[in-house]
């Protein structure tokens, strides 16, 4: 996993939540938002989310294969997932999704591997 960019990991991670949020947080929090309103709202969001992935891109592009990095990235997406939904949306995990996400961090040592 040597050629792994911690900066891309980062910016993953910060692009991750935001989109977790710009996805899924009108669920919690704008229930009686008209939807036009929760669409426009998760678009300026999620332009924020952009600001961190382009980058992230473009720096792991560097060091990484293209399928590392979408490997990589689908890996961070689910582990911020689950804290999101726990913490933000109130929703449990139970083993079944402990397995999945399991099976999708062997996929990257899988990916990285010589």
């Amino acid at each position: 996993m040597s050629n792994i960019n911690w900066i891309t990991v980062g910016l993953l991670i910060c692009s991750n939540f935001v989109m977790a949020y710009a996805w899924y947080g009108n669920l919690r929090h704008m229930e009686s938002v008209p939807m036009w309103k929760v669409i426009l709202i998760s678009w300026a969001i999620a332009l924020l989310e952009y600001c961190f992935m382009i980058p992230a891109n473009r720096i792991g592009a560097k060091t990484m294969s293209l399928m590392q990095l979408k490997i990589t990235q689908e890996a961070i997406s689910l582990l911020v997932f689950v804290p999101f939904s726990i913490l933000v949306m109130k929703q449990g995990v139970n083993w079944n999704y402990a397995a999945a996400a399991g099976c999708i961090i062997a996929a990257v040592f899988f990916i990285f591997r010589g």
